[in-house]
């Protein structure tokens, strides 16, 4: 890393954003921020402008724009307000950007970071949905564009980094049996209702919901974690990254969040990789990737660590998981449709229009509804997306309370 790498960052204003950008001024001898992307905060959006003088800004759309560049008007800060789909996508792809970091939440993300990896740029994905919606549209432009691919969510680093370097370099080419791998164990914490009574969960409060007990996270992650599905979509994810097949993953339920994921290989070995709960570190490992850099991450101080426990996911308590792992099987217009479902349905939860375990409900539903045949190419993707939001908001009004 001879000469500072310039990066793009996508969802600026998100918590990984904001970490990125905290293990980017502990490293600005190595790297520049060129793009920050967002989408409403226009508030914070100046904030961020204004400490790290990106090249361009882009809200999500006019409006946010116009908010920003009046926060801007009278500040020193020369950064160019841009807003809108193609402006991310036009600036992932440009000529003088080295890094991508995809932290978008949702489906929003997916055509900018396509851009990315068409320009043949590194891309740091942490909007895991690019993945879950796209598989192998996704993993074939990476593969067709010579783009490097590198995962930023805790358990999809974690095992990159348990895997022999031949995996690593691989290029999402070569099947995990032909390197010594046997499993990937991918852990979740089982979030705030591990040990709830399975009975009471109808009457989970959003406030309840989104206190998760080891992470800090956007309020729609934290849903998902509370009812599993985001270790559904990682399920989905680890799958497309890792050349696998849904038999070759096991769910490891862990409540501690210290080991991360596993590898587990043909000689009896496994491997983790494990810290302390803080995405700073995965975030440093794609940035400096095959390097080390500082993150601003203690250690773990093992004296500290009373317990390590491990147990089976119930999939009574966490049916979203088994319908996640289940559309893995199923194909892409299974995923892309749950992935769609989920959103809605975790929105309206958010917005009190439904109960708790109704997310499930309408995720299911929508699955089972679904009409998708062939999906493939990149507008029936998006078409298959669209049906799914459709149909999962009709299921929503005729539970909505």
């Amino acid at each position: 890393m001879s000469q500072k790498q310039l990066l793009v960052i996508l969802g600026a204003t998100g918590s990984i954003g904001l970490s990125t950008l905290d293990v980017v001024s502990r490293n600005k001898e190595l790297f520049d921020v060129f793009v920050l992307a967002a989408g409403q905060n226009a508030k914070k959006m100046a904030e961020l402008c204004i400490e790290h003088e990106p090249l361009y800004a882009i809200m999500a759309n006019q409006q946010a724009a116009e908010q920003l560049s009046a926060y801007l008007a009278n500040t020193q800060c020369q950064t160019l307000v841009m807003h809108g789909e193609q402006a991310m996508s036009d600036l992932c792809a440009h000529p003088d950007v080295d890094i991508v970091m995809s932290a978008i939440v949702g489906a929003a993300g997916l055509l900018p970071t396509l851009s990315a990896v068409e320009a043949g740029k590194k891309v740091l994905l942490a909007n895991k949905e690019s993945l879950v919606m796209s598989g192998q549209l996704f993993i074939d432009k990476v593969k067709q564009h010579k783009a490097t691919l590198l995962p930023i969510d805790s358990e999809h680093n974690a095992i990159f980094q348990c895997l022999p370097s031949s995996l690593q370099n691989a290029k999402g080419d070569q099947k995990l049996q032909q390197h010594g791998v046997s499993k990937i164990l991918l852990t979740g914490s089982g979030g705030p209702f591990l040990t709830r009574d399975i009975n009471t969960l109808k009457d989970v409060t959003v406030s309840e919901a989104v206190a998760h007990p080891n992470w800090s996270m956007g309020q729609k992650i934290s849903v998902d974690s509370a009812t599993m599905m985001n270790k559904g979509l990682e399920f989905i994810e680890a799958k497309w990254l890792f050349n696998c097949d849904a038999s070759d993953i096991d769910v490891v339920i862990h409540p501690q969040s210290i080991i991360h994921s596993m590898v587990q290989y043909h000689d009896g070995s496994i491997l983790a990789q494990m810290g302390n709960p803080d995405m700073r570190t995965p975030i440093a490992h794609a940035l400096a990737y095959p390097e080390r850099i500082n993150a601003g991450v203690k250690p773990l101080n093992f004296s500290d660590i009373c317990d390590f426990s491990f147990t089976k996911p119930d999939f009574s308590r966490y049916p979203n998981l088994q319908l996640a792992i289940d559309a893995c099987s199923a194909g892409q217009g299974a995923t892309t449709t749950v992935n769609a479902a989920n959103e809605i349905a975790v929105g309206a939860f958010l917005n009190g229009k439904i109960g708790f375990t109704d997310i499930y409900k309408i995720n299911a539903q929508t699955l089972e509804a679904a009409t998708y045949n062939n999906v493939q190419s990149l507008d029936e993707i998006l078409e298959c997306d669209k049906l799914a939001r459709i149909s999962a908001s009709e299921f929503i009004t005729k539970v909505a309370h």
